[in-house]
């Protein structure tokens, strides 16, 4: 075998080895005439088949035994490679089967692993099922401990677990959700909250982070008024008014009409206010001005001279 067929071969897999082989069985090796029997090995073959046994049903185990152990990370090292094992039996003790086409890991008789041998070196083999319950234990041990945290913050804070579990679905992620509110508002506030949202029954974490939202709110105090315009636009000139459409220019000041119980008195001598006196009657002074350029007022019977 070494000296005739495997000698210049390049090894490519061992499926297309085997079928090279048996080439070369049938047209070479089996055929030619034995050195030592001085005959074919394909007639021998035939005269011997008759006394041989069956082979067994399941195939010859061909596999390298060697023993190993787990390390921390749930790895086995086989030739500078890393083979990966359910994370339950990290540091223990187990058996290696090497195949040429994979690798198989037992521990007390049973398969615990199985993978595609590689070639190469310093390769990392992984099974993503592997570290999934190292992964679930490390989730629920965070679980617990936020958990503790929860009912750390208030003695009321069990009765408001158990209204969670009963009513949401995912009550881990509400517990994340409020021991996080905790470490953002306080303690305290958070439990006053749980207080509250247990006396309305409102188990949710979204109503907690309302409550304590709107708590912690300021108001804003009430200041001096700024006026928000720009000031120069507060800086208004206006025009001295003109008097002039008033006749008789600025200075001139419109005449005041007199009443007519005042006109008769007048005549007869009396003051106004005197009148006024007499009647019992408060004296009434009424202003009329007609507004327009140079008007001249019309003149009243008491202002003629004739009177």
């Amino acid at each position: 075998m070494k000296k005739n067929f495997l000698a210049g071969r390049e090894l490519t897999s061992l499926d297309a080895l085997n079928a090279d082989v048996r080439q070369w069985l049938d047209t070479v090796a089996n055929v030619r005439v034995h050195g030592t029997t001085h005959r074919q090995p394909v007639e021998l073959f035939t005269a011997e088949k008759a006394a041989l046994r069956p082979l067994p049903i399941l195939p010859y185990d061909v596999a390298a035994i060697r023993p190993a152990r787990a390390n921390s990370q749930f790895r086995v090292i086989v030739e500078a490679n890393r083979y990966s094992v359910p994370a339950e039996h990290a540091g223990a003790p187990v058996t290696l089967k090497l195949y040429p086409g994979h690798v198989c890991i037992y521990r007390q008789e049973k398969l615990i692993a199985r993978h595609v041998r590689s070639y190469d070196r310093h390769q990392d083999i992984e099974n993503p099922d592997h570290p999934r319950a190292l992964l679930q234990q490390r989730r629920k041990a965070a679980d617990q401990k936020l958990l503790q945290r929860l009912l750390a913050l208030t003695p009321r804070a069990e009765r408001f677990y158990q209204g969670l579990a009963e009513r949401r679905l995912n009550a881990a992620h509400h517990v994340r959700k409020i021991v996080a509110l905790s470490e953002i508002y306080g303690a305290e506030p958070a439990a006053r909250a749980i207080d509250d949202a247990l006396e309305f029954e409102a188990f949710s974490c979204e109503y907690i982070a309302n409550i304590l939202e709107q708590r912690r709110r300021v108001l804003p105090e009430p200041g001096a008024l700024h006026v928000t315009r720009r000031q120069d636009l507060l800086e208004l000139e206006l025009p001295e008014p003109d008097m002039s459409v008033y006749g008789g220019g600025a200075s001139a000041q419109p005449a005041l009409p007199v009443p007519s119980n005042v006109q008769g008195s007048e005549a007869q001598g009396h003051a106004p206010g005197d009148v006024a006196k007499d009647q019992g009657q408060p004296t009434q002074m009424t202003l009329d001005f007609t507004l327009g350029p140079q008007t001249q007022r019309e003149p009243k019977p008491h202002d003629r001279s004739d009177t």
